[in-house]
């Protein structure tokens, strides 16, 4: 295979003395979209109306067809690709399931993407539907869908376009594990990320083709993994983590695009946050001599397009339905007052951490934390609607799965405990462990001074698993033990919402009750 001569870790320019035969490439890209057609916070959350004319929100689908037209109208050469998971996340998945992405993505002429694990969320059946319904291909190499009926010749391994005079050669990856994080079913067999890559660069290069970009949705770490395994990638266009990269941001986790050998590696955070744009310059060998870009904020200074607007306002009307449906039946007040849970132990921060460690307690978890900011709302006697639970939990955050030491535990309750005074939502209501604080103590001075997990005093050295959600575990509200360290983790798990509706319909009528769970020395 050809020599690379990109070694940088940044984006290294080689102008010098290109032959006229450099071929230059936008790749324009956006991935982990999870079916936020409407604008977003800060906090990539629901963002009201008069929030998002006030200039305070982000995304959207109005903002992505404007930034799209507007980048495509820079360059003369340009495909636009996605690194999987436009599944799952909010209301109009729920009720759309893949249509809605479809007719989306059609319109800003996506060129191709790769299949998310949240893409088999609801089986195959799903997944071909969305698929019959793009016009565009869906790319998978790392998984054999020749066993199932319903994606045999839907789902590619590979496809190679002609762009610009040149062929370009476009692979699929998704997680290994898609069986274990999704329902994709028996017939589907998940294979290792870079063997897959591999035999398809294989059988590109041996047909010509020296201009080759992944699409994956694996990881940085998977990525960095595949370009060290394959030389014979150009680019790789992530996603699955949630990665923010840089060259201008101190929030960035790498340079954009970052550089493993001779292999560009780029990813655009999620939720319709950014678009990605990448200009790749190679050489008639299929060389990069060039790769330089930055991911541009869908921010208040991106106009919506107006028509994507409208038909957003149309396609959420219905959706107004669900939030009125009667989903479980409450046996008596669930008080989630503010002024309650931020300081102690109540009823609704019991029921949510309660349903958030029944959902994971089998893949061995056993403990939840549920930040007191994070709920809303109490829940009245009779029945409960899904606006209701959507009420006390509105920020469409995800489950998210970990392990950590018992120290770091510890440390996490030092720090839920150091703002009571204030009333501060970082305040923990928990499952699976109780504890006590001590009040007279300073702030993180060793308030905590017990900690017992399945009965059993906490061992500072032993390793625990945890449920949170994905605000908390990211550092929110001030954990950034979770974020700094925390082991197998896992953020993107079913909406919180939807888990706590699912749980109370489970239980009948819910009355969940205090039950000292945390305690305070007098």
């Amino acid at each position: 295979m050809y020599a690379k001569f990109l070694t940088s870790v940044a984006a290294l320019s080689l102008t010098a003395g290109m032959a006229s035969a450099d071929y230059t490439l936008t790749i324009l890209h956006t991935n982990d979209f999870h079916a936020r057609f409407e604008p977003i916070s800060k906090y990539d959350s629901g963002c009201s109306a008069d929030s998002n004319a006030e200039g305070k929100c982000f995304g959207g689908s109005a903002r992505l067809v404007t930034a799209v037209e507007a980048a495509k109208a820079r360059t003369n050469n340009w495909i636009l690709v996605d690194g999987g998971d436009q599944f799952q996340g909010s209301l109009f998945y729920t009720y759309y399931k893949g249509a809605a992405a479809a007719e989306m993505m059609n319109k800003m002429g996506y060129t191709a993407m790769t299949v998310g694990n949240h893409e088999f969320d609801d089986g195959p059946e799903v997944l071909k539907g969305f698929a019959d319904s793009v016009d565009f291909p869906i790319l998978m190499s790392n998984a054999d869908v020749s066993g199932e009926p319903l994606l045999a010749g839907t789902i590619n391994k590979s496809v190679v376009i002609e762009r610009g005079g040149e062929k370009l050669g476009l692979i699929g990856l998704t997680p290994q594990d898609t069986d274990e994080l999704a329902s994709p079913g028996k017939n589907v067999i998940f294979t290792d990320p870079a063997q897959a890559v591999a035999a398809e660069v294989e059988r590109m290069e041996a047909n010509g083709i020296n201009k080759i970009i992944v699409l994956s949705h694996s990881g940085m770490v998977v990525d960095k993994r595949v370009a060290e395994a394959v030389p014979g990638v150009d680019v790789i266009v992530g996603g699955h983590d949630n990665t923010y990269l840089s060259n201008v941001s101190d929030r960035a986790k790498g340079p954009y695009p970052t550089m493993v050998g001779g292999t560009a590696i780029v990813q655009a955070y999620a939720y319709g946050k950014f678009l990605g744009e990448l200009n790749v310059t190679f050489n008639d060998a299929g060389e990069i001599v060039e790769a330089v870009g930055e991911p541009i904020t869908m921010d208040a200074s991106v106009a919506e397009d107006d028509g994507t607007k409208a038909r957003v306002a149309e396609l959420a009307v219905p959706l107004e339905e669900i939030r009125t449906r009667v989903v479980a039946q409450s046996g008596g007040l669930i008080d989630g007052d503010r002024a309650v849970c931020r300081v102690e132990e109540c009823a609704m921060g019991n029921l949510v951490a309660d349903a958030m460690l029944d959902r994971v307690a089998a893949q061995g978890i056993q403990i939840a934390f549920a930040n007191s900011g994070g709920i809303r709302s109490s829940i009245d006697e009779g029945e409960v609607t899904m606006g209701e639970v959507m009420t006390v939990l509105p920020f469409q955050n995800t489950l998210s799965t970990f392990q950590i030491t018992g120290q770091g535990v510890i440390d996490a309750l030092e720090n839920g405990v150091s703002q009571v005074e204030e009333v501060k939502g970082r305040f923990p209501q928990v499952a699976g462990m109780t504890f006590k604080w001590d009040p007279s103590v300073a702030p993180n001075e060793g308030r905590i001074v017990e900690v017992m997990v399945g009965g059993e005093a906490i061992d500072p050295a032993k390793v625990y698993g945890v449920v949170t959600n994905n605000y908390v575990r990211n550092g929110g509200d001030g954990y950034k033990m979770f974020a700094n360290e925390a082991m197998n983790v896992y953020d993107f798990g079913p909406d919180l919402a939807d888990v706590l509706a699912e749980y109370m319909a489970a239980q009948g009528s819910a009355m969940p009750m205090v039950e000292g769970r945390i305690s305070k020395v007098e």
